[in-house]
């Protein structure tokens, strides 16, 4: 069942130790550890690896669900640019926290989350995966609690807001600058409106998963009420209602599988791919916020060198403090440009991400003959009533 849910392919096969240099990791082993609020559950995270800076060709380490938010935190601030595989979200209901098929749905998720950057041909040599990998229980937990609040989303859009506010005072702007990039627009109308759909797509199979339960559960109830009358009657009507009610048991348990296989091979995957847009959309959102701080910085450098020439010429006290302010700004400038070179290949890279709309064709295959099962217990309903 595992495998049918592993779409990605090749992200999760782990590669032959005698042919390349390879790094693979497995999620296991789901344990609910403390009592109450502070309930919590912690994975077993086996890697193997002939990568030389390791530690070994095999570590076993304990993690729970914070420390995997810690690494996908950490790498989506360094790696800026790299659209970084998407995190399971955390449960907000209460009661279904610790049910076996949540803790089970969210393993598979994880160790899909881990294998994907563990696959990263830029991602698998970041010093933090390897933190994340190796260190005990006791650093991890250190290193979470001194990380805690410095890489949670910053107010971005309140920065963003200032700083353009600022730079519409001096440069006498009315708005931002946007980024004019056809094949950048095209993408980014394109991922919009693929989340839109997508989202539509997953309510619809939470809904049919929901269907498929709520009539499993009213043949099953049904079936025993029907046995139950049948020990009321005699002979053959009594014989035909206990039949009928064991048939009507059969057709639930059928119905509660299915219903079990569609969440898991149907709309988990859906869930997933709309997790996948958010985080191109998030690295968008980031290439964005870059260009137009490049520009704005381009601008301010401007003036200052406008500012320098003045000075020099007036032969001002404040020039050589004017000089050194205009040489820090112009090379902020230049890792500036550097930066959102690197972000520039964004979509390139978001064609490379999409792969999963193949998957996603491939699903829709699946869940077509899901529905002529659907059909043939429809007829065997027919029969039993």
């Amino acid at each position: 069942m595992e495998q049918e849910r592993s779409m990605t392919g090749s992200l999760l096969s782990p590669r032959s130790p005698s042919s390349q240099p390879y790094l693979s990791v497995s999620v296991t082993d789901p344990v609910k550890l403390g009592n109450g609020v502070q309930a919590y559950i912690s994975y077993r995270v086996i890697t193997k690896t002939n990568f030389p800076e390791y530690q070994g060709p095999e570590k076993i380490v304990i993690r729970r669900y914070s420390d995997f938010v810690w690494l996908h935190d950490r790498l989506f601030e360094k790696y800026k640019g790299i659209f970084i595989p998407s995190i399971p979200e955390k449960n907000a209901v209460e009661k279904f926290r610790f049910s076996a098929e949540f803790i089970e749905m969210r393993r598979q998720a994880l160790d899909i989350f881990v294998n994907q950057i563990a696959s990263h041909h830029e991602l698998q040599k970041s010093e933090d995966l390897r933190t994340f990998l190796q260190v005990e229980e006791e650093t991890m937990e250190r290193l979470r609690s001194h990380d805690s609040g410095i890489f949670k989303k910053k107010p971005a859009d309140l920065m963003q807001m200032f700083k353009s506010k600022v730079s519409d005072i001096v440069l006498g702007k009315e708005k931002p600058v946007e980024e004019s990039n056809p094949e950048y627009e095209k993408l980014k109308h394109y991922i919009f409106e693929l989340e839109n759909h997508l989202t539509e797509a997953q309510k619809h199979a939470f809904r049919l998963v929901k269907r498929h339960r709520e009539l499993g559960q009213a043949l099953s109830d049904f079936g025993k009420a029907a046995k139950l009358l049948g020990a009321c009657e005699e002979k053959a009507v009594g014989k035909g209602f206990s039949e009928m009610g064991a048939k009507s048991e059969m057709l639930s348990i059928k119905l509660q599988k299915e219903a079990h296989e569609l969440l898991l091979n149907f709309e988990e995957p859906l869930k997933d791919y709309v997790r996948a847009v958010q985080s191109i959309k998030a690295t968008i959102a980031e290439r964005a916020n870059a260009f137009r701080q490049q520009c704005e910085l381009a601008e301010t450098t401007k003036l200052k060198e406008i500012n320098l020439d003045r000075l020099v010429l007036m032969r001002s006290d404040k020039a050589a403090e004017a000089e050194v302010e205009y040489k820090e700004l112009k090379a902020a400038s230049t890792f500036g440009k550097w930066g959102c070179r690197r972000m520039a290949k964004s979509p390139s890279q978001a064609r490379g991400s999409l792969g999963f709309v193949n998957d996603y064709v491939l699903l829709q295959q699946q869940h077509a003959s899901v529905v002529v099962s659907n059909s043939q217990h429809q007829d065997c309903l027919n029969m039993v009533l």
